[in-house]
């Protein structure tokens, strides 16, 4: 038999959850059928699936199946790390916190060898534990939050899902057209199709506060976007179902709208998370700024 000891840092996780994370080969039929079988053990004692860890748990199991085990190494593209080397604009014991440029994923996937995590993963190996707190699309830029430990990443997941209306989510946004007012609040339900997010009294609740910044013209507004709810793609599809989509929205957006802001040598979309205000385990508040990325000011100066 082989014996895990459990470290105050995966304090209340589900067992389930845990293995499956610190014993990646073990297929998760397997590890079931060892709890049915009285196999796998906490304390010497017989548990079901749920159960929540403990400091200083010790959990027994076959030896065969309690090697941990490391995915492969990833290969992050060297141009990838360049740009990401110096984006953290925030650090301390529980998190990293980077100013994401537009255009890089946060994670690996079909269409891109690495992501964010995976960058700095390599790029800060004494962080073996390193690991997204939420997520960003692919062209937003802006605020990310990646978690140090178990326990924060844990507590971060929990008031995303809980109690997300205590973390202040602000992003800046630069829409077609003129905002009619000074500050609005959206509360339109969203709907997820196959391809897209859709605006629809049958979907999940989603709210939106919105105030303009700065007005540009009659011909785009620049809002500060405050988001209550996390749907995905929720500023884009609020913002484009009041008329006043996102530049470079190629999904939402207005075609002729971007297509002048490409002329103007505007590229990708003018969405950017610019403040985080996070309430921290010991009462504090962590309160990160991005500022406006130099390609809006260019696209700004460029006469829009």
């Amino acid at each position: 038999m082989e014996t895990i000891v459990i470290d105050s840092e995966h304090t209340g996780r589900r067992i389930e959850k845990y293995l499956r994370s610190a014993l990646k080969s073990m297929p998760a039929g397997q590890m079931f059928k060892l709890m049915r079988k009285g196999q796998l053990r906490v304390n010497g004692k017989k548990v079901q699936e749920g159960y929540r860890l403990a400091a200083n748990d010790k959990i027994t199991l076959p030896a065969f199946h309690a090697q941990p085990t490391r995915e492969p190494r990833i290969e992050v593209p060297p141009a990838l790390l360049k740009r990401l080397r110096n984006t953290v604009v925030h650090e301390d014991e529980d998190v990293l916190v980077i100013d994401k440029p537009a255009g890089i994923p946060v994670h690996k996937g079909t269409d891109n060898p690495a992501g964010v995590i995976e960058a700095f993963r390599q790029l800060r190996p004494e962080l073996p534990d390193l690991e997204l707190s939420h997520r960003l699309d692919r062209d937003t830029s802006g605020l990310l939050v990646l978690a140090k430990t178990p326990s924060i990443l844990r507590y971060l997941h929990e008031m995303l899902r809980d109690r997300e209306d205590e973390i202040e989510r602000h992003y800046l946004a630069l829409v077609a057209g003129s905002w009619n007012e000074d500050t609005a609040v959206i509360h339109t339900p969203l709907l997820r199709l196959a391809d897209r997010m859709v605006a629809d009294p049958t979907g999940q609740r989603a709210e939106t506060r919105v105030w303009v910044q700065q007005r540009v013209g009659k011909r785009a507004t620049i809002l500060d976007v405050q988001l209550m709810t996390g749907r995905k793609h929720q500023i884009r599809v609020h913002l484009q179902s009041e008329g006043h989509p996102i530049a470079g929205d190629d999904r939402y957006g207005f075609a002729k709208f971007n297509s002048r802001v490409e002329q103007l040598g505007g590229r990708g979309l003018f969405l950017h998370a610019t403040k985080l205000v996070i309430p921290k385990p010991d009462g504090q508040e962590l309160v990160v700024e991005a500022p406006m990325p130099q390609r809006w000011k260019q696209l700004l100066k460029a006469g829009l």
